[in-house]
């Protein structure tokens, strides 16, 4: 990295969980000033977490603070659970609502609003989601990826993106979508089709543990990676279910995670016809970055 490195307050947060090293881990670099995207993408990779966020001022006079967001890989325009984690750490810090009760984040996709709830519960408002059918011709690539033909009936898999792409797979249960093992040749295959990664759930029984059952894949290094807690994915589940009849409209509670011995909980409810996703965060490691 070029320059003279300067010690730079960092946290490590665990998001969508109360409980430490159950949630999905994210770096923030809480004063970023100065550094550069490359500097930014390096520091992405040493963390070697999904996402690693930087806090900037904002340029937007509505905003509380501009973030941008980077995976080992690149720069991403929007990601769930950095939103949430990032206010997080910035609220831990000190930093003062413009509005109380309410943040606004300026990152790639425009302005993110994110509510405070009691104790260490925050939600973002989900940005515009576009949604695509999925082709009828690549249902066996997506069989085989999933190696499960346990989907809903009368629910078709859908494309969704938010900066971010997800197809979106409803399963017949939580049962079915906790089968799954998916298989890395069909997935990246499936995500030639412009997508991140695919995103299944399934409606546990009443009583359960949450309502729906949600896991999330994606390509890493050659690899099937699963994400512990998915942001992004949960919120085009969110509007995908807005689409669907007996759902639009009602709060819901997710669980993700399981498969990793993680415990992600996602609170969904629905705000003049859009979604917001909450959660948890908790704070692992406070201290400095010299960079």
């Amino acid at each position: 990295m070029a320059g003279v490195p300067q010690r730079r307050r960092f946290k490590q947060v665990d998001v969508f969980s109360a409980v430490p090293f159950k949630g999905n881990p994210l770096a923030v670099v809480l004063d970023a000033e100065g550094l550069s995207a490359e500097q930014m993408q390096a520091i992405a990779r040493w963390t070697n977490l999904s996402e690693t966020t930087f806090v900037l001022a904002p340029a937007s006079a509505e905003a509380d603070y501009r973030v941008r967001i980077f995976s080992p890989a690149g720069e991403l325009p929007f990601a769930g659970h950095p939103t949430l984690g990032t206010a997080h750490a910035l609220l831990e810090h000190g930093l003062v609502p413009r509005t109380a009760g309410r943040l606004v984040q300026e990152c790639g996709v425009g302005l993110v609003p994110v509510e405070l709830g009691a104790g260490s519960a925050l939600a973002f408002g989900s940005p515009p989601v576009t949604l695509q059918a999925f082709h009828e011709a690549y249902m066996p690539t997506l069989f085989e990826s999933l190696r499960s033909t346990a989907l809903a009936n009368g629910v078709a898999p859908v494309i969704a993106r938010m900066g971010i792409g997800w197809l979106v797979v409803r399963m017949q249960s939580a049962d079915a979508c906790m089968a799954v093992q998916p298989r890395m040749d069909a997935l990246a295959e499936l995500t030639q089709q412009g997508v991140t990664g695919v995103a299944i759930y399934g409606p546990h029984e009443a009583g359960g543990p949450a309502d729906f059952e949600v896991r999330a894949f994606f390509n890493k290094n050659q690899a099937v990676a699963e994400d512990p807690v998915t942001g992004s994915a949960n919120a085009c589940i969110a509007r995908v279910l807005q689409e669907t009849a007996g759902q639009a409209g009602r709060a819901y509670s997710a669980r993700q995670g399981t498969a990793l011995q993680c415990d992600g909980r996602i609170a969904v409810s629905y705000r003049n016809g859009d979604p917001w996703i909450g959660g948890e965060s908790v704070t692992v490691i406070d201290g400095t970055l010299l960079a």
